[in-house]
């Protein structure tokens, strides 16, 4: 997956259908088009030379 950003707009963009599939799941938890949208909030560190994983908790 391809993650772009410019200024405060992030995209991303998938390499194939299953990170397609995967972000369209993400979409649907976060989007929520009749009430609130939720939003990612980051968890813990990104340091990609001991660990190349960035975690975010989903909060109303």
């Amino acid at each position: 997956m391809e993650i772009k950003v410019e200024k405060n707009l992030v995209s991303f963009v998938p390499a194939n259908d299953e990170e397609t599939e995967q972000l369209e799941s993400l979409w649907n938890v976060v989007v929520d088009c009749v009430k609130f949208n939720k939003k990612l909030v980051p968890v813990g560190e990104f340091v990609p030379l001991k660990e190349k994983i960035a975690r975010f908790s989903i909060e109303e």
